[in-house]
């Protein structure tokens, strides 16, 4: 038989702080994030570690970090606030004209390079108030930031998405080799040539080596990455202003590429195409304003002529 336990005795109110501090991993910002004082989420800590007889987080360099107990008790406690708002939110239905939410969306910079500017013309015609951000999220981040309600709604490209969150295909993309106008190596566009460019990808931790790499190997070939950068958007400038080339997504190169002064190349090596998914949690779902935003997203964005 189940305990019948007094939820009398329990502060239900001291969810939210459990859900921002594994969000945040530091009180601080956890206490910005609620509009209290640290010291209050500290306080709110201390009640939860009795009230579930667990430490919860530890102390990190730079923060908290979660227990194992925490990550356990994750999910569960992100379900019930989940639901607590979609009862208060049903109250007074989601209504995005008058709304003045904030929503937040994770992706990595090229994608949201290309789909932020249409959503956004969307946003502000049809919510006015809402406002939105942005997050830089790359696909092996974004099932943890979902997971710690840092963002609403990834966009990423992903294959495989766990069943305790809902994804669709929002669009699909393929990678062209990009170079500045009157670049050499779109006169002669070969393999053996495209090993002798010298060569810009991104790699946030300066990692040199990227999915082409291991594709020449695969032929027992190589090429010279001469510089990382942190970003795609960045690494548009950088090829505009210099003789390195790069394999990008064409949608980036469709949507900015003129811009630059930036030529697309068909690449002289085989490379997959990929699909972009939007992916939320479940729970969250069933928030009117997350289902509203994920529903934005149905649609590829409009493309300029490269």
């Amino acid at each position: 038989m189940l305990k019948n336990i007094q939820l009398g005795r329990v502060d239900l109110n001291l969810l939210p702080v459990f859900e921002a501090v594994l969000a945040e991993g530091n009180v601080a910002r956890a206490a910005a994030r609620l509009h209290v004082t640290p010291s209050a989420v500290s306080h709110g800590l201390n009640r939860l570690r009795h009230q579930f007889n667990d430490p919860l987080f530890l102390k990190a360099p730079k923060g908290v970090v979660p227990t194992a107990r925490a990550l356990e008790l994750a999910d569960a406690i992100a379900d019930v606030l989940a639901r607590a708002r979609r009862v208060v939110g049903a109250a007074e239905p989601f209504d995005p004209g008058r709304s003045k939410r904030r929503f937040t969306i994770g992706a990595p910079d090229a994608i949201a390079a290309v789909m932020m500017p249409q959503l956004l013309k969307v946003v502000q015609r049809d919510a006015p108030f809402i406002d939105m951000a942005l997050r830089y999220v790359l696909r092996d981040m974004a099932f943890a930031e979902l997971d710690a309600r840092a963002i609403d709604v990834a966009v990423v490209p992903i294959d495989e998405v766990p069943a305790r969150f809902t994804s669709k295909v929002v669009f699909e993309d393929e990678f062209q080799i990009v170079a500045r106008q009157g670049h050499p190596f779109a006169d002669e566009p070969t393999l053996k040539r495209y090993c002798e460019m010298q060569h810009v990808i991104v790699s946030p931790a300066g990692d040199a080596r990227a999915y082409v790499d291991d594709v020449l190997a695969s032929k027992g070939l190589s090429r010279r990455v001469a510089m990382t950068v942190p970003s795609f958007m960045l690494m548009l400038a950088v090829i505009a202003e210099t003789d390195l080339i790069a394999a990008l997504p064409k949608g980036l190169l469709d949507a900015h590429g003129v811009r630059f002064g930036l030529v697309g190349i068909d690449p002289p090596l085989p490379m997959r195409s990929f699909q972009l998914r939007a992916i939320a949690p479940k729970v969250a779902m069933m928030d009117a304003g997350v289902e509203w935003l994920f529903g934005l997203l149905d649609h590829p964005p409009s493309r300029a002529p490269a």
